[in-house]
C-alpha cells in the first residue's frame, strides 16, 4: 500500500513508525526522476540519500515551512552543507515541497 503523508503529518507519522530507523519510500526531486529511497526521520526533519550518493536533508522550521539543505557524498565532519533556501508545501500536491530559491521541488511518500 502507498501513502502519501504531509508536512507536520509526514514528521509526526515517520517518527511514531520507524523511531530508530528509516521507512521505505518513493521520493521525487529537482533533476532526478523518481526513485526508491529510505525516508529517515530525526526530531523535526527528514532525510534522504538522492541517486548520486548526495543525501537531501530537510528541517521542518515553522508550520508550512522548512529549510533544505544538500550533502555531498564526500563530506567530513565541518565541513558545511550546501543551503537551498525556505521550502513551502505544494498546494494540491500532497508530500511534496518547493524551494524558490533555486526552484527546486522534492516530494516525500512513505510505502506501508
Amino acid at each position: 500500500m502507498k501513502r502519501i503523508l504531509t508536512g507536520a503529518v509526514l514528521l509526526g507519522g515517520l517518527a511514531l513508525a520507524a523511531p530508530a530507523g528509516a521507512a521505505p519510500g518513493l521520493c521525487e526531486m529537482t533533476d532526478y526522476d523518481s526513485f526508491d529511497c529510505d525516508v529517515s526521520v530525526d526530531g523535526g526533519g527528514l532525510t534522504f540519500a538522492l541517486p548520486d550518493g548526495q543525501v537531501f536533508a530537510f528541517a521542518l522550521t515553522a508550520d508550512n515551512e522548512g529549510q533544505g539543505y544538500r550533502i555531498s557524498a564526500d563530506a567530513r565532519p565541518g565541513r558545511v552543507p550546501v543551503e537551498l533556501g525556505v521550502f513551502a508545501p505544494i498546494a494540491d500536491e500532497p508530500g511534496c515541497w518547493f524551494g524558490a530559491r533555486y526552484d527546486i521541488r522534492f516530494c516525500a511518500m512513505v510505502l506501508q
